[in-house]
C-alpha cells in the first residue's frame, strides 16, 4: 500500500457517497487497515483533501486538455466546458476537494491551477489575444465553467429553461467576449 493506493480510494468514497462524509476511519475501513495504519500514508484528514484536491486538479487538466485537441474557438471553449460538466458529473466527491484545501502559499497546490488556467488558455489561442488578455479570459473561462458546473451539480439552474441551451449561450456569449478583445494583432 502506498499514498496514490489511499488517495485513490479516498476519492472513490468521496465520489460514492460525498466528500461530506468521507472520513479516515471510512477510508481505512475500505482498505481492511486500522486507522493509525493510514498515517504512514497521508499526514491526517487535511493531508488526504488535500491529495484530492491535487488528483481532482490533474484530472480536471488532463480532460481539459483532450477534450481540446484539434479544436479552435468557440468548439475549443465548448468541449473543455463540456469536459468540465462531464468530471463534476463523474468525480462530483473528487471535484469537490478542489475548493476544500486552500491554494495560497502552496506551491504545489498553485501550479494544479496554473495548469488548468495554462490550458484553457491554449484553447483560447485562436482568438489572437494579447498574452495579458488571454490570460483574464483563461481565469474567466475557469470561473464561469466552475460556477456552471457547480449550479448544475446541485441542480441550482430552475425549470423550465434547458441546462444544455443555457450552457450553450454562456459560450456563445463568452465567445463574442473573447472576439471583442483587442488581438495580439492590433496596431
Amino acid at each position: 500500500m502506498d499514498n496514490e493506493t489511499v488517495v485513490v480510494t479516498a476519492a472513490e468514497l468521496a465520489d460514492r457517497d460525498g466528500l461530506d462524509s468521507l472520513t479516515l476511519t471510512k477510508v481505512a475501513k475500505e482498505l481492511g487497515i486500522s486507522q493509525p495504519a493510514l498515517y504512514r500514508h497521508v499526514d491526517g484528514y487535511d493531508d488526504l483533501i488535500r491529495s484530492l484536491g491535487l488528483r481532482g486538479r490533474q484530472v480536471l487538466a488532463d480532460a481539459l486538455t483532450s477534450a481540446a485537441v484539434g479544436l479552435a474557438g468557440q468548439d475549443a471553449l465548448r468541449a473543455m466546458g463540456n469536459a468540465w460538466r462531464e468530471i463534476v458529473r463523474l468525480h462530483p466527491g473528487l471535484y469537490a476537494a478542489t475548493d476544500r484545501y486552500p491554494c495560497a502559499d502552496d506551491p504545489e497546490l498553485e501550479e494544479a491551477v496554473e495548469r488548468i488556467v495554462h490550458v484553457l488558455s491554449q484553447g483560447l489561442a485562436s482568438f489572437e489575444l494579447t498574452e495579458d488578455d488571454r490570460v483574464h479570459a483563461a481565469r474567466s473561462l475557469r470561473s464561469a465553467f466552475h460556477g456552471f458546473a457547480h449550479l448544475e451539480s446541485g441542480d441550482g439552474h430552475p425549470r423550465p429553461h434547458d441546462v444544455d441551451d443555457t450552457f450553450e449561450h454562456m459560450v456563445e456569449l463568452l465567445s463574442c467576449g473573447f472576439r471583442a478583445l483587442p488581438t495580439a494583432k492590433t496596431p
